[in-house]
């Protein structure tokens, strides 16, 4: 019996991933089980306006799955190889 609850957790959640991706906007809810963070810290996110939300009426705040993907992929952090590569690109052009 158990296995059987588990196994149906399992498909419960997989089922609310796949709803999440193919909707267009996402609630605050929605938004942190998509970017696997919590509430709080995407309240943190949209008060020092780090992250684009919309609040459509000034209470509900929304997000459009397109920019988290977008400010997700912003965000990536350069290796040592890449920073080291823009270094020499930049000392380069400079000479």
């Amino acid at each position: 019996m158990e296995k059987i609850q588990n196994e149906l957790k399992e498909i419960i959640a997989l089922l609310t991933k796949q709803n999440l991706l193919e909707k267009e906007f996402f609630t605050l809810e929605e938004a942190a089980q998509f970017l696997n963070q919590s509430r709080s810290s995407l309240y943190k996110l949209t008060s020092k306006k780090d992250i684009p939300f919309y609040v459509p009426g000034g209470k509900m705040i929304y997000f459009r799955r397109s920019e988290l993907e977008e400010w997700i992929i912003n965000s990536k952090v350069e290796t040592v190889d890449e920073l080291e590569s823009s270094i020499d690109n930049y000392l380069s052009q400079k000479a």
